[in-house]
């Protein structure tokens, strides 16, 4: 009996793509009406300006003889005033703490309302708030008591505000989100009160970082989760957090340098971070050692009257540009931060030796070492950090971009010394003394650092006259402004292929002629090309060790791919490389067969022929039921690219992938699987199952099959789903999908190969067969790929074993370290440990 589908099961539509403002006005809406579900957000928000205005704190804060009255400090705490813990909740020390509050509160309180529930909040708040105060106030009091010059000198603050609750309900959110978001709130909940505790010092600072730690406690109470640190993460959100914790080095001593009376232990060198413009007081003492140092002093003081101030922040300004390029995981932006470490704790070391004598009659070698340790502790931290991570930044920008930045930044760094030293020459009697051309040359570092670092700088002449005066403000000004673009630009810049030429040219092969269903992985970064004498067929690989590792079948004009096997491996010959070609199809193995080569089966591709497709039938039911139950759930399938898909939606497609990789314990796999960055492309289609309220339950993007320039078939390539979200999402979007593609006039569909597992067709297996399902077998726990392959039967697919092809059976072992190392190209030797021990049972 024939059955007819569901009006749910149509194909899927694609909504009008979102751009520009468009995006953030959506944003901003979604924003607001999650502040109307949030009772006690908008409650708090209003009582504590409200409190502040009845109470004349609103400017700086609670006037003295009610701040002993509201506020937590060891003299409150000692008087009696334990209701302070509490009620400290309503007012803040000053207008910049009430607008940087509220904007935490209306950003943290409406989830924590949607994800915890309004009464829990409060009750959350409320403990975090009294006891981050009171350990806060407690360790304070320990410190005092072992006669630490730092928390001596906050006996007698008292502090105010929710920033001590919200830190710890941030905290204690942190269990309720995704994987991605719990990483980045616990990273910033931790890293923003320790930076200011560690920088500005205050008691306040101490009580909010006490509150984290409080809310880091309470949570895995309320969860029955202990705080761990992440099993597994991939490589995209490890530079994000990298680049967060290198942003925090550099954002945190800024705001402690502009922060009033900052007294932080780490504070000691600040002025090497932000550079201030000197006092009377430190003029006046100036004049008093020296002419010299007097005309110093007082050209310091012109510089800051001008836009030459802007070098003040050069550290921090570097600091946050490199921040993006990590972010985008540029190994020339891993090399710049590691040399700019290095330089920085050079200079902090030199700095430290050369003022031996002084900082040891201030307060004694230990006094000494104190100080080099608190100021080589935070580059050292960063250095070591990105040494670990090393691996995570293996994108290179192209060649010809390096060659451009390189040309930008020299020319600019020529032109401004060039200026500095010519035309200084010229108005050489502009200079206290006049200068020389010796002199000159001494003073370019002047030009080129912040002017915390003149004094580091040899004797060299002071502006005097208006032109050098003018020199002395821009040629640094000028240089670092065009450097800091170019950077920035640079790293903004899309990553392209190592060879972006070949990847075009080879990709346009590709369009023209097609390929098998997994030919668009040559398209993904990191691929070289091989092509033959006409330039009609080529080979994707990459060269491992010594072994060239391609990715799918040569490509190219039917006749001349014919001989690709053949002319690659006389290319591969000549330098010295072993050829691997690996998930190829029958007709590739048997051009490799003809030259002698071994193969073995490596994975297995299923393919849907879509012309005759019906969901009908016994054998179909299991898709029926997904789709039927997907249509009572009010869960739509929504086709997008990456670039037009919404804000909302692309975060929560981040979300689910970390929080995949974060369950997996292991690393995403590579070469043949794709991850995030391959869904950025624009050939690239994105099929999301969402719901009424836009939650994103699972997500499948479909690579293009080309014959002739146009697609022809589609190929699946990334899957993932919502731990929580609707169990049947798979089948339902791979199903739509199908429909969708059928609608179109596809000719077939694949689910791709399942590695290290095979179709039961019968035959007798080789001993290396034989070892591969065993290690498919160990796999199976880890990777799930047996299982994969049992999901896809559910389409009914054909089977088309796919093959790895080589030429000499004693390099398989070479052979074998260059695709594990392909396919887990960031793996760190925990996670081998952690691998092994799977894998072992």
């Amino acid at each position: 009996m024939s059955e007819t589908l569901p009006v749910a099961e149509a194909a899927p539509t694609a909504p009008r793509p979102e751009r520009g403002w468009h995006r953030w006005l959506r944003l901003l809406g979604l924003l607001a009406g999650r502040l109307r579900t949030a009772p006690l957000t908008l409650t708090l928000f209003v009582a504590l300006w409200a409190v502040g205005a009845a109470t004349g704190s609103l400017g700086d804060g609670p006037r003295q003889s009610l701040l002993e009255q509201v506020g937590v400090g060891i003299p409150t705490l000692t008087d009696g005033h334990w209701w302070t813990l509490a009620g400290s909740l309503l007012w803040c020390p000053g207008i910049g703490a009430y607008v940087s509050t509220s904007l935490l509160l209306l950003v943290l309180g409406p989830v924590a309302e949607q994800r915890l529930g309004s009464l829990l909040t409060a009750g959350v708040l409320i403990v975090c708030q009294a006891l981050g105060a009171l350990l806060g106030t407690g360790l304070a009091r320990l410190g005092v008591a072992a006669d630490l010059d730092w928390l001596n000198s906050i006996q007698d603050q008292i502090a105010t505000g929710p920033g001590v609750g919200l830190l710890g309900l941030a905290a204690v959110l942190s269990y309720r989100l995704t994987a991605l978001w719990r990483r980045r709130v616990r990273l910033l909940a931790v890293l923003v009160p320790l930076v200011a505790m560690l920088y500005i010092g205050h008691l306040e600072s101490v009580q909010r970082f006490a509150g984290m730690l409080v809310g880091l406690l309470l949570g895995a109470l309320l969860h029955h989760r202990r705080p761990a640190l992440p099993r597994g993460i991939s490589h995209t959100e490890a530079r994000v957090l990298v680049a967060l914790c290198l942003l925090a080095t550099a954002l945190g001593p800024l705001i402690a340098s502009v922060y009033r009376d900052a007294i932080g232990p780490f504070n000691t060198m600040s002025e090497l971070y932000f550079s201030h413009v000197p006092s009377a007081e430190e003029v006046a003492t100036a004049c008093e050692e020296s002419a010299e140092a007097c005309a110093r002093a007082h050209s310091t003081q012109r510089f800051f009257d001008s836009p030459g101030r802007l070098m003040a922040a050069l550290v921090p300004a570097l600091l946050v540009v490199l921040a993006e390029g990590l972010r985008r995981g540029l190994r020339v932006a891993w090399w710049i931060t590691v040399c700019t470490e290095l330089l920085w704790t050079g200079v902090l070391t030199w700095l430290l030796v050369d003022n031996y004598d002084d900082f040891a009659d201030s307060g004694g070698a230990g006094y000494l070492f104190q100080l080099m340790g608190e100021a080589m502790l935070l580059p050292l931290a960063v250095l070591v950090l990105l040494l670990i991570t090393r691996q995570r930044f293996d994108q290179r920008l192209p060649g010809r971009d390096l060659r451009r930045l390189g040309l930008v930044i020299g020319s600019a760094l020529l032109l401004s010394c060039g200026a500095y030293v010519g035309i200084g020459w010229l108005v050489r009697d502009q200079y206290e003394p006049d200068a020389t051309l010796g002199g000159l040359f001494a003073g370019l570092p002047s030009e080129l650092l912040p002017p915390a670092y003149n004094d580091l700088v040899p004797d060299y002449p002071i502006a005097a006259g208006g032109t050098a005066q003018t020199l002395e403000i821009w040629c640094g000004v000028l240089f670092w402004v065009v450097a800091l673009v170019a950077l920035f630009l640079a790293f903004r810049r899309p990553v392209v292929h190592v060879d972006a030429e070949a990847a075009a040219r080879a990709r346009e092969l590709l369009t023209r002629y097609g390929g098998s269903t997994l030919s668009f992985i040559s398209t993904w970064d990191g691929n070289h090309y091989w092509f033959d004498a006409r330039g009609e067929a080529a080979v994707p690989y990459r060269v491992i060790a010594t072994v060239a590792l391609t990715t799918g079948d040569p490509f190219g004009e039917p006749a001349a791919r014919l001989g690709a096997v053949a002319g690659f491996a006389r290319y591969c010959d000549e330098r010295g490389w072993t050829p691997c070609f690996y998930s190829v199809t029958t007709e590739t193995r048997q051009a490799a067969d003809r030259l002698g080569w071994r193969s073995l089966q490596v994975a297995e591709d299923t393919v849907v022929p879509l012309p005759d497709l019906a969901f009908t039938g016994k054998k179909w039911q299991d898709i029926r039921t997904s789709l039927n139950k997907a249509g009572k759930q009010g869960i739509t399938a929504e086709w997008w690219t990456w670039q037009d898909a919404p804000i909302a939606i692309r975060d929560q497609i981040r979300s689910i992938s970390e929080e995949w990789v974060s369950d997996k314990g292991l690393p995403e796999m590579g070469f043949t699987l794709g991850g995030l960055e391959e869904l950025a492309d624009p050939a690239v289609r994105v099929l999301v199952a969402v719901d009424a309220d836009r939650t994103v339950h699972g997500l499948t993007s479909w690579m293009p099959v080309y014959r002739d320039g146009a697609p022809v078939g589609w190929t699946l390539d990334f899957m993932r789903r919502r731990s929580e979200g609707f169990r049947g999402v798979m089948e339902f979007l791979i199903a739509s999908a199908a429909l969708g593609f059928k609608e179109e006039g596809a000719e077939f569909l694949s689910l791709s190969g399942a590695p290290l597992a095979r179709a039961e067709r019968g035959a007798e297996l080789s001993t290396l067969d034989r070892t591969m399902d065993w290690l498919g077998r160990s796999m199976e726990p880890v990777y799930g790929f047996r299982s994969l392959l049992a999901f896809k039967a559910k389409f009914q697919p054909e089977y088309r074993p796919m093959y790895m092809c080589y030429p000499d059976p004693a390099a398989l072992g070479s052979i074998s370290r260059a695709i594990g190392k392909a396919y887990l190209p960031h793996l760190t030797p925990a996670q081998g440990v952690r691998l092994m021990r799977k894998l072992s049972g």
